[in-house]
């Protein structure tokens, strides 16, 4: 973080330097630059990187840094207003109307401001990454031979061998397909399953990125309501008979954003269930690698006890390290498989064979399991942290259900808290959370908030930042 600060400084000091020199002008040299800021030499490259980023300087190998020259006046504003009737023509005939709403995936995305808090984050804060790990192991697998050929569409045979055991089961490599992230996967396997107009069963309340991407592809979410033991399987039957629907998409563990696990006599039901009604079950796996120190056995995964190829298994390195180890897998048996493929050669070829290289470096190296066993122990340290700090200070927030795994909590709000204006309250007192009404495809049946403890720099900051968010409550609930 040090590192990352010094870099902006020294950024900064450049920029407001640069009128000393003529546009083509020659900069100090990286080294008196680092004798007189008392920086290393990476801090310094890394500062002119991001000027030449912005267009301030130019870079030359071998010679220097230089001021650039001043930009030619912009071209101007061409009339885009035509594609308003363009875009909303498209869609005139469809079914289901497709919108591309991605605020609800935006808010665990977006940056907050400095000095802000982040209770919205969806990924491990850099001090909780394998940084040193995957680094090592990206170096390791670019000096592999053949590492930058073009792999097999399905993804490097190691690397599915190594996701079908993870999942178990009787599942193989073969029927196992590498996908760039979780998200890419889910949009995927949406794509095989359901036409344009469809209905698709969806958790209530569930992940908003889901929510998108149904929505996106003309797909209409249906919701079934979950409880602290995942899924009702008595909902999801009539469900499935009102709606017709060809999927149901679900996370049995610690789901997004309850926490709940779908409970050992409801696994055989969900899967019974959607076998009756010729449909599909989508399983999103996406935190099974962020288990708390104190979680027990793990269920298996619901694709390791259905043979019969109900089950589409979507699971992901990413939230186990860094949002941009982009590297995932989908798992299904039947020719629902040669679909799956098809539609992911269309829109990606294939992941990229350096960044699988790196995957099977890192997890078969010591690292892999060290990484684990630290973010289990701080993941659960946190969640006590901030279970502890909300019953002292927000006893008025009610949390029904303390997860042992996964990285957030999901308070609910006192009735009738104008949730919107209680995130614009907290945001004003330095914290960011996550409104709970995206997570809803329908009418919420009451207001929640998602605090994330996962981004943050430790737990110093979980406490201060429910301090803040006490002082956002009595600005708004009064």
């Amino acid at each position: 973080m040090q590192e990352r600060s010094s870099v902006g400084e020294l950024a900064e000091q450049l920029r407001r330097e640069l009128d000393r020199y003529s546009p083509g002008g020659k900069l100090p040299s990286s080294r008196a630059l680092v004798e007189r800021f008392r920086v290393s030499p990476v801090t310094v490259s890394r500062a002119l990187a991001q000027l030449a980023a912005e267009g301030l300087v130019v870079t030359r190998p071998g010679a220097g840094a230089f001021r650039a020259r001043a930009r030619t006046a912009p071209a101007p504003a061409g009339d885009t207003s035509w594609q308003e009737v363009a875009l909303s023509a498209d869609g005139a005939a469809d079914l289901v109307p497709r919108s591309v709403d991605a605020s609800g995936v935006l808010v665990t995305l977006a940056a907050p401001p400095p000095g802000v808090i982040e209770f919205n984050g969806g990924y491990l804060h850099p001090s909780l990454q394998p940084e040193r790990a995957m680094a090592a192991a990206l170096s390791r697998a670019g000096r592999r031979p053949g590492a930058w050929g073009r792999p097999p569409v399905e993804g490097l045979p190691e690397l599915r061998e190594w996701f079908a055991r993870g999942i178990g089961g009787s599942f193989t490599a073969a029927e196992v397909l590498v996908t760039a992230g979780g998200q890419s996967a889910l949009t995927t396997a949406l794509r095989a399953l359901a036409p344009p107009g469809a209905p698709v069963l969806v958790e209530s309340p569930t992940y908003p990125g889901m929510l998108a991407i149904a929505r996106a592809a003309g797909l209409r979410p249906v919701p079934v309501p979950v409880d602290v033991d995942g899924v009702k399987p008595a909902l999801l039957a009539d469900a499935f008979r009102a709606t017709g629907a060809p999927a149901f998409v679900c996370q049995p563990l610690f789901q997004n954003p309850t926490g709940a696990v779908l409970a050992p006599e409801r696994r055989g039901e969900v899967l019974r269930i959607a076998r009756a009604a010729g449909a599909f079950v989508v399983e999103d796996d996406f935190v099974r690698r962020l288990v708390h120190e104190d979680t027990g056995p793990l269920p298996r995964p619901l694709a390791a006890d259905d043979p019969d190829g109900v089950v589409v298994h979507v699971c992901s390195l990413t939230k186990a390290t860094s949002p941009s180890f982009r590297v995932s897998a989908l798992a299904a048996r039947g020719p629902v498989l040669e679909r799956l493929r098809a539609i992911q050669v269309v829109d990606t070829f294939f992941v990229p064979r350096p960044l699988q290289e790196a995957a099977l470096e890192l997890v078969g190296s010591p690292a892999w399991p060290r990484h684990l066993r630290a973010v289990s122990a701080e993941l659960k340290a946190r969640r006590d942290v901030m279970t502890a700090a909300l019953a002292q200070h927000l006893p008025e927030l009610v949390l029904p259900h303390v997860p042992s795994g996964g990285y957030h909590l999901w308070p609910r709000l006192p009735d009738g808290t104008d949730e919107p204006a209680l995130v614009a309250a907290a945001l004003r007192a330095g914290v960011a959370i996550t409104p709970g009404r995206p997570y809803f495809s329908a009418e919420p049946p009451a207001a929640h908030i998602r605090l994330s403890f996962a981004a943050v720099a430790g737990t110093g900051e979980i406490a201060e930042g429910v301090r803040r968010l006490r002082a956002a409550c009595d600005e708004v609930l009064g």
